[in-house]
């Protein structure tokens, strides 16, 4: 009889634990999917804003049309990239090109004057600091929930309910490591 209830007990402690260690990896991963869904609000800001101080820039830069073109065709593939791959590779293109345009307007005292494009510039500096803060949550949410899918033994957990490893919004090139020299 003793046995049969340690077995039990076993049973018990082992499903218990399987059970915890499932909601775990459910939260993780639903923390993880909300971290960027923020990030994606702060993107289409950012998207939003784009057109506008394209437009601004054209007025006085029209010679910069490449810039300009490249910047307005990055945005459009990262808008229309569909898994969070995607939009993680369009992103690493576009937001050098961004720097490399208000780096081009420097050249430029007029436009620096202009008050729409300061406006423009000031929100654009709000969205990329909360679209920094957003990535910083977001690799944290990743973080969590890859050590949750990695570690014993939680791993066994994941692979049988197919969990899967986060990915991390991060720089791959040292070039875009490199912060833009603007000043206004």
């Amino acid at each position: 009889m003793p046995v049969i209830l340690i077995v039990v007990a076993l049973l018990v402690l082992f499903l218990v634990v399987g059970v915890s260690l499932y909601n775990g990896l459910v939260k993780k991963r639903n923390m993880m999917q909300e971290a960027w869904s923020g990030i994606d609000v702060f993107l289409k800001k950012r998207y939003d804003l784009i057109p506008n101080l394209v437009n601004t820039v054209k007025g006085y830069a029209g010679h910069e049309k490449q810039l300009l073109e490249q910047v307005t065709t990055l945005r459009t593939q990262a808008m229309q990239s569909g898994s969070i791959d995607q939009k993680i590779s369009a992103e690493k293109e576009l937001g050098p090109a961004l720097g490399r345009l208000m780096v081009s307007v420097e050249s430029y005292p007029d436009l620096k004057a202009n008050q729409n494009f300061r406006d423009l510039q000031a929100q654009l500096t709000t969205i990329e600091t909360e679209l920094e803060m957003a990535r910083r949550y977001y690799n944290g949410t990743v973080r969590e929930n890859n050590i949750a899918v990695e570690s014993f033994p939680g791993n066994i957990v994941a692979g049988s309910f197919k969990f899967d490893k986060g990915v991390f919004f991060e720089i791959d090139s040292p070039q875009q490591r490199e912060n833009p020299n603007v000043s206004f």
